[in-house]
């Protein structure tokens, strides 16, 4: 189940929405009557759902939207309710994006049931594993998902080579090479490309990505060690902003002032680490309120920008922590805003933006894939030869299983020992 606080503002946005729809009728020369007879469900027939959340994969997205998927929106210690920073932007002209892809969000992208061709495009705000720890499960999943296209990367620079992207991702996808090796000649080869391309973190607002109608830009963010970054994606006069791990600084206040959607992170409170996570006095002080963001600064930051809607993450969403985060929150700023969870979405649109939770299956079989792509047979896998002098022979079983097979879908495969 949801946490309580979750629940009591799906209620009260359900409530506001209907008193909202009566009351537009009513401004019309419409009665109450007449609005709520119209709002009768009368066949024992019909489907009821009625849009209050959403499923992957049952909505069309318009050409002037945006739609804001939560795929992360925890802290570096994983647990199961939560995985780490993601977020995914889906635009009304086809194109998508991956904004961090922390612990754990991998599994979150697979749940929304989306071809892995569409999810070629991931942002990388910083090097911690909490915000890039589940690319190489993401990189594998693709393959195995029937991706046929490469990954792309985009990711700062480092005060020195070590500590950039490119450095980090070259030795990742090495770290890979046993696991890409055993998969020649299987899948597409485009599958096993990943394209990284690093930018200078220093740059102030600089256009990282233009394409199709798309431009996002980067600017420094103020964390840990230099080498961090926040973005803005701009499409169809519509703009997003991500913070990516960032204490507020005269960056935002130039950049993000002019933002639909902000999401931006937001620790718990000093009190809730030092009591509920257990963090020594000192390094809650040094972490929740100079290192990363507190609610009340996070509030302050978003009372100067004025964002149509404010999000704030990088908590855990409890029911003993959310209250003490948004009191906190509201203590500087009164505007809209979303404590996120995971699996949450935003439509965006110029005239609104509507906010629910999803409504996915934990069991869930791989997204559909785009388009089957003919393997390169002389890059196929060959069995060492003394896999065949020591495996377990069964004729009589994988016999009969190659036969059904073939002649169930016309083919004419032999076992390869």
């Amino acid at each position: 189940m949801k946490r309580q606080i979750s629940s009591a503002l799906i209620i009260v946005a359900v409530i506001a929405v209907a008193v909202g729809y009566i009351v537009g009728r009513s401004s019309a020369g419409d009665s109450l009557a007449e609005a709520q007879e119209a709002s009768v469900h009368e066949s024992p027939l019909a489907g009821t759902h009625d849009g209050q959340v959403y499923y992957p994969g049952t909505e069309d997205l318009s050409p002037d939207e945006i739609r804001i998927i939560s795929c992360g929106t925890g802290m570096p210690i994983m647990r199961p309710a939560q995985a780490a920073a993601c977020f995914l932007v889906e635009l009304g002209n086809g194109d998508k994006f991956i904004f961090d892809i922390g612990n754990g969000s991998a599994e979150r992208l697979s749940a929304l049931r989306i071809p892995y061709d569409y999810l070629n495009k991931i942002f990388l705000s910083h090097l911690h594993t909490d915000h890039f720890g589940d690319l190489a499960n993401f990189f594998v999943g693709r393959q195995v998902g029937g991706a046929t296209t490469p990954l792309r990367v985009w990711g700062p620079s480092g005060s020195t080579p070590e500590l950039g992207t490119q450095y980090a991702l070259e030795n990742l996808y090495r770290a890979l090479t046993w696991d890409i090796e055993t998969r020649k000649g299987a899948f597409p080869p485009a599958s096993t490309e990943l394209e990284i391309s690093e930018f200078d973190w220093r740059g102030e607002n600089v256009v990282v990505y233009e394409e199709n109608g798309v431009t996002i830009r980067s600017w420094p963010a103020v964390h840990a060690i230099e080498g961090s970054v926040s973005f803005s994606l701009e499409w169809n006069d519509l703009k997003f902003v991500f913070s990516g791990d960032n204490y507020p600084n005269q960056y935002w206040l130039e950049y993000a002032t002019d933002a639909d959607v902000v999401i931006h992170e937001c620790f718990p409170t000093v009190s809730d680490l030092i009591e509920k996570m257990s963090f020594p006095v000192e390094r809650a002080l040094i972490v929740g309120a100079q290192v990363h963001t507190p609610p009340p600064i996070f509030g302050k930051l978003m009372s100067m920008i004025e964002p149509r809607e404010a999000i704030a993450y990088h908590f855990y969403a409890d029911f003993d922590i959310m209250p003490n985060v948004l009191s906190s929150i509201r203590l500087t700023y009164d505007g809209p805003v979303t404590l996120a969870d995971d699996y949450m979405v935003w439509n965006v649109t110029k005239d609104e933006i509507r906010v629910r939770e999803i409504v996915h299956n934990e069991r869930t079989y791989p997204p559909p894939i785009t388009r089957v792509v003919a393997v390169d047979q002389d890059e196929k896998l060959e069995y060492p030869a003394w896999f065949a002098e020591v495996t377990l022979d069964f004729p009589e079983l994988v016999g009969p299983l190659y036969e059904m097979i073939n002649q169930r879908y016309g083919t004419d495969f032999k076992p390869p020992f």
